[in-house]
Order: structure tokens, then C-alpha cells, then sequence
């Protein structure tokens, strides 16, 4: 059967390939930056007074902020999967992250007693399902990964064996765990050490500004998915020094508030997250400016985004998301919603904003579509994600969006319990599993979520839910179940 399914991608990419051959190279190159825990709030133009994001900011004003992009999980593993085949997790079951406890393995995790057992996931992203970089190269692109994978615990499913021709330091591991962490030497076996002390972004960067160098007559997809600003909370000395004393400067305090069992940052201040996320903003700054070096910026298409929402109630709690409610890990908007930008200097509309709703599930079909391989996503089936080619060449034009979902069977790490979400226009509704309640929130009028309104709005929480729930049964998802070992 696997031979079967193998066989039937090949013939699919094979396709893919003859319907491009004809087209000239002038297609545009692919540059994907993807941030591992960057909060909405996280950068200057998004609204950070203490983070400073020059180079970030610098490209918002090059090209299109979109202030209603979304991650499909609230958690890294998932989403990685969605960016990669342009599908909700809940149909390939990458519901949780890579290495998170199965239902039969919670005996010994912080969750053994709670009421339900979360629902079993598949922790690789299997080799059946067509990937962004097997699509880009079928149709002719030198493809190049660096930084974090987390979407295989078996070598066999890493990148390599996905559709990228270069891998930089993707491996199962979902943060720089080992060696000297975000310091080399690194230990990792898809990424050699470097000089000692060395420090993570600044090698990523630099590996990634050289696969364009050695590129740049073709067209290529970069992705360098940094392991920032993830933990373990390490940065520069330099930097933590200059955010010590801005911190002081500004006269800033760590604040939180309740958010169900866990305190919630709600003021960023912390210096070392600071300095990682400046660090990262270098980073993608040394890979812009040789984008420019090189003669392409014209001819490349830059995007940035982060896998999840940022980290605010545990491991350090280093960000707030204000105004959104809570962070990574739970399903409300400040573990969703992230910052997004696209930048295409002389296609796209510079200095625009996109307020309408997207997903990650969407870059898929939208650089395929941005690149001229449209006619490819007629070969991939199942495809979840919206091609945003006709929002991005024209930002004022109003275009429907359908309902947008999400399904998180699990407990995170961060204190979400388990639940399923439909956002549609304004209004977005929370499942919870454990208790059987629904949450309903306009999220035009409240964006904290904090004025739950199912009470008042019965019919239309009812109509939500039950859109909801038809779309978990298409999806064929994965539920939690009762947890009979519950200690009582």
C-alpha cells in the first residue's frame, strides 16, 4: 500500500514538473522566515515599545503587515506540518508536538490525572503527503532548509527526505538541546560546530545567505526556521546588557495576571527574550541584506511568521501578547494569532495591511500560486489552504473568507486543556473538551476575549458549534477520551 501511495506522488510531482518545463527561469525565488514562539506583539510594528526590530520593521514598510494571521495549532509540531502541506493537522493526526506524551504514556506525565487522555497523534509528518519543498522542486528549484525541523522523530521523515536538497541543523528536536545549545559547539548532527561560542541565529543567517550566493542564478526556496526564540533562554552578553538597562531606563516591572491555574505575563520586560529576539531580527536582516548583494530583491518573495503564539504563562513566562488573552499552548488568540509579513518589492503594494483572516495551511498554495506553478495545486488533493495571490496583488479588494478551524486534543505544556475552535467573521467559538462548555467571542469588539457571550447568544453559539463538530467528523479527527486510571 505504501509502495502505492509512494508510487502515486511520484507520478503527481512528475506532473507537477512537465507543466513548468516550459516556463523561463525569471520565476521569483522563495525566502520563508519562520520563528519558533514569536508573540503578536513581538516586534516594533506589531506593537513592542521594548523589543527592538529594526530590519522587521523595515520590511513591513517594504511590503504588507497582516494583522489577522494565524498559526493552525497553538503549538509548533502542528503547524510546521500545516506550512508544509498546505492541510490542517487534524487530517494528517499531527495534532500535538513531536515527542509530547501518547495516551499510553501518561502514567508518568505532570497529566496522568487528569479527567481525559489526549488523543493519539502521529509524530512524524509522513513521506506520503506532498510537501512545499517537493513541490518546489519538481518544478525546477534549488530548495535549502535551516534551523528547526520537529517534524520527524525518525531521521528517515527530516528534511532531506522531504524535498529540501540542503539541511542546516533540522533534526527531531524541537529547541537546541544539546551541546552548548543556542552556543556552539552545537551537537547536532545535521549541523557542525562552528567556532566556540558561536551563537545559533547569526550560523543560520549565514548558512542561508550562502546557499544564495551559490544560487542566484536559479530559482530557489530558502527556509530558515530559526530555533528563536524558543527556550532555553540564552542570548548574547552584549545584548542582555543593552536590555538590562533599557529595562531600568524605561522603569519596567514584571507584571502578571491569573490565567485559569497559571500567571500570565502582561508586560514585556523581560532582557534576555529581548535580546533573542533582537538577535533574530539581526539575523534575518544579514539574510535580506544579501538578497540585495545579489541583485534579487525584485525577483524574491520574502515572508515571515511565527509557528505559534508567544510564551506567557510557564517555562519563564518571557513575553506578553496583550491585548490578546494568554499565549503558546492555549487556544485562545494570543496562542494563535502571530505576526505576518510579505514582502515582493516592485509586485506587491508596499506599506499595505491585509486585515483579513489567514492560516498557515495558506502558504502553501500561495507560493506556489506567487511563483507561476498554479496549475500544481491541481495536482495535490486535499489541499486545506487558500491561495492569497489576489488579497496580496491588491490589499483593498474585499474577498470572502470561509470559516477558519482548529483542533487541539491535548493538554500543553503552558496550562491549555484540550479544544476545538471555528472562527467565523468576527465571531469565534471554543469547544472545550473536559468541561463540554462553549466560549463565544466578537472578536471586532473584543479582542481579549475577554466577554464571553454564549449565554446571551445561544442560537448563534448553537449554529457555530455545530459547523464546528460537522467539520471534526470530515476531518475524521482524533478525539481525547475519558482518562479511567484518573486518580480519584
Amino acid at each position: 500500500m505504501k509502495f502505492i501511495q509512494s508510487f502515486g506522488i511520484s507520478l503527481l510531482l512528475i506532473m507537477l514538473s512537465w507543466q513548468i518545463q516550459a516556463q523561463s527561469d525569471t520565476r521569483p525565488n522563495v525566502v520563508f522566515f519562520l520563528v519558533d514562539d514569536l508573540g503578536w506583539t513581538d516586534l516594533g510594528s506589531f506593537g513592542s515599545e521594548f523589543y527592538e526590530t529594526p530590519n522587521l520593521d523595515r520590511l513591513v514598510k517594504s511590503g504588507i503587515k497582516f494583522t489577522q494571521a494565524y498559526t493552525a495549532s497553538p503549538v509548533c509540531s502542528p503547524t510546521r506540518a500545516s506550512i508544509m502541506t498546505g492541510k490542517y493537522p487534524s487530517k494528517m493526526y499531527n495534532t500535538d508536538w513531536f515527542g509530547a506524551p501518547q495516551p499510553d504514556e501518561i502514567q508518568g506525565h505532570w497529566t496522568k490525572n487528569k479527567p481525559l487522555k489526549p488523543a493519539h497523534y502521529e509524530p512524524n509528518l509522513t513521506l506520503e503527503e506532498i510537501t512545499m519543498a517537493e513541490a518546489f522542486k519538481a518544478s525546477g528549484y534549488a530548495t535549502f532548509f535551516a534551523g528547526k525541523w520537529h517534524l520527524g522523530e525518525e531521521e528517515s521523515h527530516w528534511p532531506e527526505h522531504q524535498g529540501f536538497d540542503i539541511n542546516k541543523g533540522g533534526t527531531d528536536k524541537g529547541a537546541p538541546s544539546t551541546g552548548n545549545k543556542y552556543f556552539s559547539p552545537y551537537n547536532n548532527p545535521r549541523l557542525e560546530n562552528g567556532p566556540d561560542g558561536e551563537y545559533l541565529p547569526e550560523r543560520l543567517a549565514a548558512e542561508t545567505s550562502q546557499f544564495i550566493r551559490e544560487n542566484k542564478s536559479k530559482p530557489f526556496f530558502a527556509m530558515l526556521s530559526f530555533y528563536s526564540v524558543h527556550t532555553p533562554l540564552m542570548t548574547t552578553k552584549a545584548l542582555e546588557e543593552k536590555y538590562l538597562k533599557k529595562r531600568a531606563a524605561m522603569g519596567l516591572e514584571d507584571k502578571f495576571e491569573p490565567e485559569g491555574a497559571n500567571k500570565n505575563r502582561i508586560t514585556q520586560a523581560h532582557a534576555i527574550y529581548a535580546g533573542m529576539v533582537e538577535a533574530m531580527d539581526q539575523a534575518v536582516g544579514k539574510v535580506v541584506d544579501e538578497i540585495e548583494a545579489q541583485g534579487l530583491t525584485e525577483k524574491t518573495i520574502i515572508v515571515f511568521f511565527s509557528d505559534n503564539g508567544g510564551l506567557s504563562t510557564a517555562e519563564g513566562s518571557p513575553t506578553s501578547n496583550l491585548p490578546l488573552r494568554a499565549g503558546k499552548g492555549w487556544l485562545y488568540e494570543g496562542g494563535i494569532r502571530v505576526p505576518m509579513i510579505l514582502s515582493w518589492k516592485g509586485t506587491v503594494p508596499a506599506g499595505k495591511e491585509i486585515h483579513a483572516m489567514v492560516i498557515s495551511n495558506d502558504f502553501l498554495p500561495t507560493f506556489l500560486d506567487l511563483s507561476g506553478n498554479g496549475k500544481a495545486l491541481e495536482t495535490i488533493p486535499n489541499l486545506d489552504g487558500k491561495s492569497l495571490k489576489t488579497w496580496i496583488m491588491d490589499p483593498e479588494k474585499e474577498i470572502k473568507r470561509e470559516a477558519l478551524f482548529w483542533h487541539y486534543p491535548h493538554y500543553g505544556n503552558q496550562g491549555g486543556n484540550p479544544g476545538s475552535v471555528i472562527r467565523e467573521g468576527d465571531w469565534k467559538l471554543i469547544y472545550f473538551y473536559e468541561s463540554q462548555n462553549v466560549e463565544l467571542y466578537n472578536l471586532k469588539e473584543d479582542i481579549g476575549e475577554r466577554n464571553n457571550l454564549a449565554a446571551t447568544q445561544p442560537e448563534l453559539a448553537e449554529k457555530m458549534k455545530t459547523m464546528l463538530f460537522d467539520w471534526l467528523v470530515s476531518t475524521k479527527a482524533a478525539f481525547p477520551r475519558p482518562n479511567e486510571a484518573k486518580a480519584k
